[in-house]
């Protein structure tokens, strides 16, 4: 079989020899996200905590998908961990900090414990993992970071403080980086996700039937997303397409945001 010149929405959207690096990438939001910029044409290393789910999902996904572990909250690992992705697996061109936790209970039960446990996932493990990838980016010209944040950047919701308060904080994070790093081509973007259906969604509305009819009610398209619409949002980001993109937070979100 002979290559074929790219075409133009291939050299626009495409991402062949591109490396992607997807944390939380074994479940959800995470694997679609790795299976878009897959079948986008890069390869992917997705990374969490669960060694045998991991490999689960890379069986799921096909492609040249690989596996590392990775716990955000041992922030002293993590400097290892991005020498040994690059090291066994290439540079990473893309960057998609995605993996996430949280504690659902009311803010007077919460403890700093618990408030800590979430932030260290969402905000300063991402932090200290985008620390030791994006100087490497930065350095051989270019590169893209995509933050996952949520609908509690933007809105209220109860029980979730420490959720809420990471997932806000990571706009922040985006504006501050897209700031410092625009200027050596590392462009810095994230992802508001609406309601999506995933196993999480459903677990949390299938036996609430008012919980799901005020969601939906919400939602201007009168209907939740796809896990895919994340992942094809991802590829945007990270494609040449988005190339004059960054610092912006982008919510899909089937217009919930500004439903009424």
């Amino acid at each position: 079989m002979t290559n074929h010149a790219p075409t133009p929405l291939e050299q626009a959207f495409g991402l062949a020899g591109k490396h992607a690096l997807v944390t939380g990438g074994g479940s959800g939001l995470g694997l679609a996200i790795a299976k878009a910029l897959v079948a986008a044409g890069a390869s992917v290393t997705i990374a969490g905590r669960r060694l045998e789910l991991l490999q689960q999902a890379a069986g799921d996904i096909g492609g040249d998908v690989h596996v590392l572990q990775l716990d955000l909250r041992d922030t002293a690992s993590i400097q290892g961990f991005a020498a040994d992705v690059e090291r066994l697996h290439g540079p990473v061109d893309i960057l998609v900090n995605n993996a996430g936790n949280t504690v659902k209970k009311p803010f007077e039960e919460q403890t700093i414990d618990d408030l800590d446990g979430v932030f260290d996932v969402h905000v300063r493990g991402a932090l200290e993992l985008t620390r030791h990838i994006i100087p490497g980016q930065a350095a051989r010209g270019g590169g893209s970071v995509i933050f996952i944040a949520s609908m509690t950047s933007f809105i209220g919701q109860p029980y979730v403080i420490g959720y809420t308060t990471a997932k806000s904080a990571l706009t922040g994070v985006v504006r501050g980086l897209s700031a410092e790093y625009s200027g050596r081509n590392v462009r810095v973007n994230g992802i508001a996700p609406g309601w999506i259906d995933t196993d999480l969604f459903r677990a949390a509305t299938s036996n609430d039937p008012a919980r799901y009819n005020k969601i939906i009610g919400r939602i201007q398209m009168g209907k939740v997303g796809k896990p895919e619409d994340i992942g094809w949002a991802s590829v945007f980001l990270s494609s040449a397409a988005a190339g004059y993109v960054t610092g912006q937070t982008l919510v899909v979100d089937g217009g919930a945001l500004i439903g009424f």
